[in-house]
């Protein structure tokens, strides 16, 4: 009696320390990157490894807070049980790490997404207890348990329907006492029952993702504040003279154009020496959204600095980039700002330049400094006007 208690005991010990070494392996391999993606394609090769928890399938979704939505973020699995089978064989013939699949996220710009992944990413759902087991699980916080038919037959989701599968566990993603999301997990090829046991280490689990994935975020929102414009929330100069290297390289390579527009404030401070910054402020504001309105979602919007703005507009030749700027010019002209009956015209207008690449030039510096030339150009001229760039425009800017 006393010596089966004593492997009983023993038994319960060695499974703690294996318990104890996953977790202590999984969260040295999430502190690798602090990037989402990286850090969610980490959280579910966890959950699926043979050596981390060892479910069939694992699906993230994430709470949208702004639409009150439930999104699907990212799904790891395979797409048939012959797939499956193929994959398992594979990593056991090479002895595949847990390690090994986790530094594979590092190439997940080159990973061909699967059907599961892409049905996961489509996925929406509205914040509502009507809504399933999904947004139940996020709107109570709580792990729901779909693991035997009885269960199973009286489950009615349109959504678990959708990605097939009949036993499954939903567990909620945790970080600062609210809850961001969740996990789904099943075993849909190998039809192992999901015990008490694996559902313990999911939640624990989970609660570490949690955290890893608010982290993330945290990351994230400290990356774009340093990339912003902290009074109109658009880009600022350092980011987009990175970007527009960037859209120039891009161009190069696929042999498409790239405008440049330089935007100035006609009178800007006369308006500012006489109602003074706070003013002055409510205008570059104003302008920036009527900016990022007129302008494509490809289009890239930056304060270049004081009272100037740039847009860099990707695959543009100069005649379309023309047409934009003109919108822009005369947008600005038709909207009322406090304060403008002070101005020349009684209107605050702007005057902008425009340059393009490769016919323009041929590098960053040179497209910024011809495109600053039709702008000053378009400045002498009278305002309110838009200057495409001409050769000679520098030196009559020098003169």
């Amino acid at each position: 009696m006393e010596n089966k208690k004593l492997q009983q005991l023993q038994k319960h010990l060695e499974r703690a320390r294996a318990e104890l070494w996953m977790f202590y392996e999984i969260s040295n391999l999430m502190r690798i990157t602090l990037k989402l993606n990286e850090v969610l394609y980490i959280i579910l090769t966890c959950v699926t490894s043979h050596e981390g928890l060892g479910f069939n399938r694992a699906m993230l979704f994430l709470v949208n807070e702004r639409k009150r939505t439930l999104e699907g973020k990212m799904g790891i699995g395979p797409d048939t049980a012959e797939e499956a089978d193929k994959i398992w064989k594979k990593i056991e013939a090479e002895k595949t790490t847990l390690g090994d699949l986790v530094r594979a996220s590092k190439h997940l710009a080159k990973r061909k997404s699967g059907r599961l992944d892409k049905l996961v990413k489509s996925i929406k759902i509205p914040l509502k207890e009507s809504a399933g087991i999904l947004a139940l699980t996020v709107l109570e916080s709580m792990t729901f348990e779909i693991t035997t038919d009885e269960v199973s037959k009286k489950v009615k989701d349109p959504i678990c329907s959708l990605l097939k599968t009949e036993h499954f566990v939903t567990v909620p993603l945790r970080a600062k006492e609210k809850t961001i999301g969740l996990i789904l997990v099943d075993n849909l090829f190998t039809k192992e029952p999901i015990t008490k046991d694996d559902i313990r280490i999911l939640t624990m689990f989970a609660n570490q993702a949690g955290l890893a994935i608010e982290n993330s975020h945290l990351y994230e929102k400290t990356v774009s504040l340093s990339h912003s414009d902290s009074l109109t929330n658009l880009i600022n100069h350092g980011r987009f003279q990175y970007l527009l290297s960037k859209e120039i390289k891009r161009a190069s390579r696929i042999k498409k154009p790239v405008s440049l527009i330089m935007i100035d404030i006609d009178n800007f401070k006369k308006l500012n020496d006489t109602f003074g910054h706070p003013a002055g402020d409510e205008v570059l504001v104003t302008l920036s959204k009527l900016f990022k309105k007129t302008c494509r979602s490809a289009d890239i919007v930056a304060r270049y600095g004081g009272e100037e703005f740039a847009i860099v507009l990707p695959d543009t030749h100069k005649e379309s980039a023309w047409g934009l700027a003109e919108r822009l010019r005369q947008a600005v002209e038709d909207t009322f700002f406090s304060g403008e009956k002070i101005l020349p015209h009684k209107k605050l207008t702007i005057s902008l330049g425009l340059a393009s690449y490769p016919y323009d030039a041929k590098n960053k510096d040179k497209l910024i400094l011809k495109a600053d030339a039709a702008l000053y150009q378009a400045k002498a001229a009278g305002k309110n006007r838009t200057h495409l760039y001409s050769q000679g425009m520098e030196q009559k800017t020098a003169g």
